[in-house]
């Protein structure tokens, strides 16, 4: 426990020193995917699949270079294509690689890649605050909710194949007491930049669902894999892939909703 408290005090304040400024921002997102990548591929190592490893830096260094110098969304949209085109091309260049190596340096860059290439291109824009206040609270009020509210009232497991001790109960419980988060948001914005009621209580909701579809996704990959934690880089915690899963998902999930609510 207390090499728990000590690891997640340590990442608290490498957060609050880097995200104040755009720059120290975005390469601290485009580090964590780079360890997330690792992670990726070197479990998929361990169960005997070779991917291409340079793919996957060199798809989010490009990124995190594009999104320090503001490119247009076409030169995003570009690289990505390019990156899927290098990936498939591997295996046709590398016995090692082959087409299921292809594939899954294909699955590598869509998952996680290019959900940190989208973390830190919001990281950049006007909204970024309120998207990962929203993304982040709602996220973590969810877990803690869903925790508590499975133990009191868990009954039907959700996915009892990927994740046994999720159930039914305790992801509504989550997902409900998530609209605090967005409650909290709202009031807290009245202060600085305010931003309307119901876009952050819906906004709220809606990262917090996906959160947990993005944290079933992780279990999934880890059954497949058959480990626990994708690797033990942050002591007491797992990997990087362990903590940011719901992450992944609920930062862009809540730009997207503000962006529709016309935020």
């Amino acid at each position: 426990m207390k090499q728990r408290v000590i690891s997640a005090v340590v990442l608290v304040a490498v957060c609050a020193a880097c995200f104040p400024f755009e720059i120290s921002r975005v390469l601290l997102i485009g580090v964590v995917g780079m360890l997330c990548a690792y992670e990726y591929l070197h479990n998929m190592k361990t169960i005997g699949i070779r991917c291409t490893e340079w793919v996957l830096y060199g798809y989010l260094a490009v990124e995190l270079f594009l999104t320090l110098t503001h490119s247009g969304l076409m030169a995003y949209i570009a690289w990505f294509t390019i990156a899927v085109y290098l990936a498939l091309f591997s295996g046709v260049l590398h016995r090692e690689v082959s087409g299921r190596g292809a594939l899954y340096t294909v699955a590598g860059l869509s998952y996680p890649c290019f959900p940190y290439a989208l973390m830190m291109i919001i990281s950049i824009r006007s909204r970024w605050l309120i998207t990962f206040a929203l993304g982040c609270l709602s996220c973590w009020t969810c877990d803690t909710f869903a925790l508590f509210g499975g133990k009191l009232f868990g009954k039907h497991k959700l996915a009892p194949e990927v994740s046994p001790k999720k159930t039914v109960e305790g992801c509504l419980c989550g997902a409900v007491c998530s609209v605090l988060a967005g409650v909290i948001i709202y009031f807290i914005s009245l202060r600085f930049t305010p931003i309307p009621f119901l876009p952050c209580v819906v906004t709220a909701l809606a990262s917090s669902t996906a959160g947990q579809i993005g944290d079933l996704a992780e279990s999934l990959l880890k059954r497949y894999i058959g480990v626990k934690d994708f690797s033990n880089l942050i002591p007491g915690h797992g990997g990087f892939f362990d903590r940011t899963d719901s992450l992944m998902f609920s930062v862009p999930t809540a730009y997207l909703c503000l962006y529709l609510f016309g935020l």
